[in-house]
């Protein structure tokens, strides 16, 4: 009775904050299981953006024969700034770095399945601080006989 009980809160909680926020289901499902959030050490691609809200997310990339092999965000904004780094994390992963050009502020939205009008900028400084992220990997592992 009590598991039943949990339960029906939960999805009850899940209905009241689709309804009132404008987050899509995965976004939601997201919030309560955060996932990719912590500094890589020693990342083959990082970058450091502060967005015109004046949250500041960082977006780190290890690669494994030109793949993507383990990404990570850290932000000091709100919980949308961490959620959309999340995303835009889990959205690289496996990606070449012609396939991460894909990966924009639109892709982790629609990924998320939306935000509220208000919030979606943090989409948007996910998607910048990514693609920074892959700048800085390919300036780095530029062969020397293309400088």
């Amino acid at each position: 009775m009590a598991k039943n009980m949990n339960n029906h809160l939960e999805n009850l909680q899940k209905d009241i904050f689709l309804k009132n926020d404008g987050y899509g289901v995965p976004a939601f499902d997201r919030m309560l299981n955060p996932l990719y959030r912590g500094a890589l050490a020693g990342p083959d691609g990082y970058a450091r953006v502060t967005g015109p809200c004046g949250d500041t997310m960082e977006i780190f990339l290890r690669f494994d024969h030109d793949r993507i092999n383990e990404a990570s965000f850290e932000t000091d904004g709100c919980g949308s700034s961490a959620l959309c780094g999340s995303f835009a994390a889990e959205m690289a992963l496996g990606k070449t770095p012609d396939e991460l050009l894909g990966v924009t502020g639109d892709a982790i939205l629609e990924k998320m399945g939306g935000a509220p009008e208000k919030e979606q900028h943090c989409a948007h400084l996910a998607g910048e601080t990514l693609q920074e992220a892959l700048s800085s990997y390919m300036i780095n592992n530029v062969p020397p006989n293309e400088k």
